[in-house]
């Protein structure tokens, strides 16, 4: 078979491959007792909320408020990304799993992003995609964010936002 006819049949198979479903995910949480505690924020993080917060009221929205538990579950994550050096949304359901248990969120969203280096080119790259900027918009009450740098320093983001 030649290879052009295959190429559908690979699309196909590769869709079904990486789609995402609840029903596929366990139902595991990080229990609010193993959370480790972040190092406290950086300027970088700071500068990030900041901006967030500063898009949101330009927008006409409510500002988001910081909270301990989602820092914690997204340090956990920044710092998976370092150690396996990939950038993903690998997990998401335990940390959302997560923080439905421990920080009584009935709405969870991240944003995640990798090599950026400064607060205002990962918040602008995240404002001017539509999928990053709708959790930066959308109708939530609190977030939070970790940003770490790997051995050649660079950074790795995850912001997290949830509706209480």
């Amino acid at each position: 078979m030649k290879p052009t006819k295959l190429l559908p049949i690979m699309a196909l198979v590769a869709l079904l491959t990486f789609s995402c479903s609840t029903e596929n995910f366990p139902d595991e949480t990080i229990d609010s007792m193993s959370l480790p505690v972040p190092p406290a924020a950086k300027t970088i993080e700071i500068e990030i909320l900041e901006l967030i917060n500063a898009h949101r009221i330009n927008e006409g929205l409510t500002p988001l408020n910081n909270h301990n538990i989602i820092k914690s579950v997204a340090y956990t994550h920044t710092d998976y990304m370092v150690e396996v050096n990939n950038v993903s949304h690998d997990n998401f359901f335990q940390r959302k799993n997560s923080l439905i248990d421990n920080a009584d969120a009935t709405k969870v969203s991240e944003n995640v992003a990798y090599a950026f280096n400064s607060a205002e080119s990962v918040v602008n790259a995240w404002i001017n995609s539509d999928g990053h900027r709708q959790n930066i918009e959308g109708d939530y009450t609190d977030f939070d964010i970790s940003a770490e740098q790997n051995e050649e320093g660079k950074w790795y983001y995850t912001n997290i936002f949830i509706k209480r």
